[in-house]
C-alpha cells in the first residue's frame, strides 16, 4: 500500500448527493437527477424518460431547466475531478452506482452518442489485463451506449473537457451494480424507505461491498503503474481494431 501511495494518489468521495440519500430519492432536493444534468444533450434517440427529461421534476430523471447552471452537486464533482484528476497525465475514476441489471457492470463513456472514445485502445488494453489477471471475473465491460443512451451525463461532459488535453488520458469508469438480483432475493426491499436497491439485510450488504475489493485493488494498481500497460503506436491500433470488434461491430473499423 506504501509503494502505491507513492506512486499514486487515491481520492475518496464517499457521497455526491447528501440531500438525496437523506430523502430517499435519486434526485437532489430540487427534484434534478445530478446524472442528467450536465450540459451535454444525446446525438441520437433516448429512451423515454430514463434517458433524461424536462417535463417535470415530479417525474424521475429530470435534467433540470435548460437556461440554468448545473446544480450544486454537479458542480462541485465536476470541479473537484478537474481540478484533481484532469491535471494529472493520467486519471482513473470509479463511479459506484446500485441498481440496473442482475450482472455487475463496467460502463465507459459514451452515454450520449454511440460512438467510441477516442481513448478506446486504452479502455480494451485496461480490460485485456484485467481479464489476463482476473479470469474468472463476473463484470460485463462495456460502453454505456451498449445498453442505453441519456442526456446530460456527467462523465460524458467531463471526458470531453480532458479530451481537450491531447497528451493526457483520463478514464471515467461507472461500476453498475447488478442490484435487481438482490430485489429478486429480496422482494420487500420494494418496500425499503432507503431505496430499492439497498440491501437490508447485513450479511448481504457485506457481500456486496466485499466483491468488488479485488476490482478496485486491480484499478488501483493499474492506475500507479499506467506507463507499463498503455499502448503505443501499432499497439494502440491494434487494440482500437481489437475493441471495435468487441464493443462497435456495427460500426466501420477503419
Amino acid at each position: 500500500m506504501h509503494e502505491q501511495l507513492r506512486r499514486g494518489r487515491m481520492i475518496f468521495m464517499p457521497l455526491v448527493n447528501p440531500g438525496g440519500l437523506w430523502l430517499g430519492t435519486r434526485a437532489n432536493p430540487n427534484g434534478v437527477d445530478l446524472m442528467r444534468n450536465a450540459p451535454v444533450n444525446a446525438s441520437e434517440r433516448v429512451p423515454y424518460l430514463i434517458g433524461g427529461q424536462r417535463i417535470s421534476r415530479s417525474l424521475p430523471w429530470y435534467r433540470g431547466r435548460p437556461d440554468a447552471p448545473m446544480e450544486a452537486e454537479a458542480a462541485a464533482l465536476c470541479a473537484f475531478v478537474e481540478s484533481e484528476l484532469l491535471s494529472r497525465d493520467f486519471s482513473l475514476a470509479v463511479d459506484c452506482h446500485s441498481g440496473f441489471g442482475t450482472q455487475d457492470r463496467l460502463w465507459f463513456p459514451f452515454a450520449h452518442t454511440s460512438r467510441p472514445i477516442d481513448h478506446l485502445p486504452e479502455m480494451d488494453a485496461l480490460r485485456g489485463i484485467f481479464d489476463q489477471t482476473h479470469a474468472y471475473h463476473r463484470y460485463v465491460i462495456e460502453p454505456q451506449s451498449s445498453q442505453y443512451l441519456t442526456h446530460g451525463d456527467l462523465w460524458d461532459h467531463l471526458y470531453l473537457r480532458a479530451s481537450r488535453h491531447a497528451h493526457k488520458v483520463f478514464l471515467p469508469l461507472t461500476l453498475e451494480m447488478g442490484s435487481w438480483l438482490w430485489i429478486k432475493k429480496n422482494p420487500r426491499q420494494v418496500l425499503s424507505r432507503l431505496g430499492i436497491f439497498n440491501p437490508l439485510i447485513d450479511h448481504r450488504q457485506h457481500r456486496v461491498l466485499r466483491r468488488h475489493i479485488a476490482l478496485l485493488d486491480f484499478l488501483a494498481r493499474a492506475a500507479g503503474g499506467y506507463q507499463r500497460w498503455l499502448p503505443a503506436d501499432a499497439e494502440r491500433e491494434s487494440h482500437r481494431q481489437i475493441a471495435m470488434k468487441r464493443w462497435y461491430p456495427g460500426l466501420p473499423r477503419a
